[in-house]
């Protein structure tokens, strides 16, 4: 199945091809074939399904601004939205470089979940887009799967509590510019209170405050 049959599959008629594809492309592939990639798209997804996801959990719930946060944080975050395209076999489709071919991680994959929602919400307007993602999507706010938590948002409320200081350091980036992995480092208050390794900054930065968490709470 191709990915226009893909799409179509969830009663979404792709029309604008190359911008789909784009949607599916990685800068390690982009850098090699001097195409572009799928980052702006990305971009434009990730605020079409925050605002899908809030509007669920402001019409469905009586939540408070602060627990609709919580609540919606949980399910668009990295760990969420790499099960979401592997659940549905988008990852079929990504293009990358030969170097990277061997580590299509859960980055990428949750990239390409926002930036083909992108394309979506480009090609077909907001309403196909909203019926795609509460397909996909909400079979999992339903069963109230929980995946994994926002370190970063936990740690940062025990550190706006105790009114402290709170940065995120990096310590060290290797590897070639395609295959990247970074060392962070959450320092609180000066002192540095856990360290974390990814394959993006965002990644490292949450396994460091998850380090900084478990600490914490010993």
């Amino acid at each position: 199945m191709n990915f226009i049959d893909f799409f179509k599959s969830y009663g979404i008629e792709i029309k604008n091809k190359e911008q789909m594809l784009r949607a599916f492309t990685h800068s390690s592939f982009s850098n090699e074939q001097h195409t572009k990639n799928y980052e702006r798209l990305e971009f434009l997804g990730d605020a079409v399904l925050q605002l899908i996801t809030s509007e669920y959990f402001y019409l469905n719930s009586n939540l408070s601004e602060g627990e609709m946060s919580k609540k919606r944080a949980s399910f668009v975050c990295e760990s969420a939205l790499a099960t979401y395209a592997k659940e549905i076999g988008l990852n079929k489709y990504i293009r990358v470089g030969h170097g990277q071919a061997s580590n299509i991680n859960d980055t990428i994959i949750a990239d390409v979940f926002e930036s083909t929602l992108g394309a979506i919400y480009l090609d077909c307007g907001f309403d196909n887009a909203k019926k795609y993602i509460d397909e996909i999507v909400l079979p999992y706010v339903e069963k109230g799967t929980i995946f994994l938590s926002d370190y970063k948002s936990l740690l940062q409320e025990m550190v706006q509590t105790d009114k402290k200081s709170l940065e995120y350091v990096i310590v060290k980036e290797e590897g070639p510019a395609h295959d990247k992995t970074f060392t962070m480092s959450v320092v609180i208050d000066g002192i540095v209170y856990g360290t974390g390794v990814g394959k993006s900054k965002k990644e490292a930065e949450q396994h460091a405050a998850y380090d900084a968490y478990q600490k914490s709470v010993r």
